[in-house]
């Protein structure tokens, strides 16, 4: 049976494994031992703020995948609140066996629990199997986004 509970640091090295296990995350995420300071502060930073849960989804005690979902409050929309996914992962043994749909699911129902208005995620457009998974959950892709990498002296 899968539930699902607020990440630990405990978590971290197993969240980070399945970050970096696929075509897009080998290019841009470091699992290493001992895990790079960054992902550490990142973590005690999400971990800080009220509005901010990194989930793992666990199969007894194995973490089989996770999210993080920000909520954040908006004046349009009359001053609603929004759920934004992100860092959606399932691990690579457990793909196409439900487990992302049911964190899915889960996250529509914190979103709802929150009060907020709108749920939205961003995926890769490089992930097309992603694309039509969300679109599957009922997702609809009805704006364009847009992204610039910033460079950080």
């Amino acid at each position: 049976m899968i539930h699902f509970r607020v990440a630990t640091a405990k978590d971290l090295n197993r969240i980070v494994q399945m970050l970096a296990d696929d075509e897009l995350g080998k290019t841009r995420e470091r699992y290493e031992t001992p895990l790079p300071e960054s992902y550490i502060k990142a973590f005690e930073s999400i971990d800080a703020d009220p509005n901010n849960e990194l989930v793992v989804a666990c199969r007894d005690e194995e973490i089989i995948g996770v999210l993080q979902i920000t909520f954040t409050p908006y004046l349009t929309h009359q001053g609603s609140w929004r759920a934004t996914i992100e860092g959606v992962r399932t691990a690579s043994t457990e793909r196409g066996q439900g487990v992302g749909s049911r964190l899915i699911e889960w996250a529509i129902e914190r979103a709802k629990e929150r009060g907020c208005h709108l749920f939205q995620l961003t995926t890769d457009k490089q992930r097309e199997d992603a694309l039509r998974f969300y679109e599957r959950l009922g997702l609809k892709a009805t704006h364009e986004g847009l992204k610039m990498k910033l460079s950080i002296d």
